[in-house]
């Protein structure tokens, strides 16, 4: 019980100062942020997991987009395990929204698992449409510990 109230209190701050850094960050720069996304121009973004309460099994993940050219990412990601486990995922998924928007539209997604292992990547070279954000969101899974991970959306031009 006194587990479960620490657990609740952590995730109760963390969720606190998450709305309070966005929407700081948001105030002060004028960036359009989606969903905890910045809209940026930038050739690349990393984002890394969200993890809240550390588990046994999940070290870290990260998911990972790169503009190679008009009309043209590559996406990805990579999770980490503290020691080989049983099983160790990642669930990549390609998300899409113009300036505009208010949510991202979900565009490609792919699995990827091993057996006793302690990290899986996985990643794509895409051709994508012009004249869109996009960003990269991971599931990250560790026996039985999940968490998950987001890009900022970078701008791709019309090829």
């Amino acid at each position: 019980m006194k587990r479960c109230m620490s657990i609740c209190c952590v995730f109760a701050m963390a969720l606190g100062l998450s709305f309070g850094v966005s929407t700081d960050t948001q105030a002060a720069s004028s960036v359009k942020v989606i969903d905890g996304s910045k809209l940026i121009t930038d050739a690349e973004s990393i984002g890394y997991n969200q993890k809240v309460a550390r588990g046994e099994d999940l070290l870290t993940g990260y998911s990972k987009i790169v503009r190679m050219g008009p009309g043209e990412i590559y996406a990805g990601g990579t999770t980490l395990a503290e020691r080989v486990v049983e099983r160790i995922g990642i669930g990549v998924i390609i998300e899409r929204a113009k300036e505009e928007d208010t949510k991202w539209s979900f565009y490609d997604s792919w699995n990827k698992f091993l057996e006793n292992a302690d990290r899986v990547s996985s990643k794509k070279y895409m051709d994508v449409e012009g004249d869109y954000y996009y960003r990269v969101r991971c599931v990250h899974s560790a026996g039985q510990d999940m968490s998950s991970s987001f890009t900022d959306g970078v701008y791709i031009e019309e090829p």
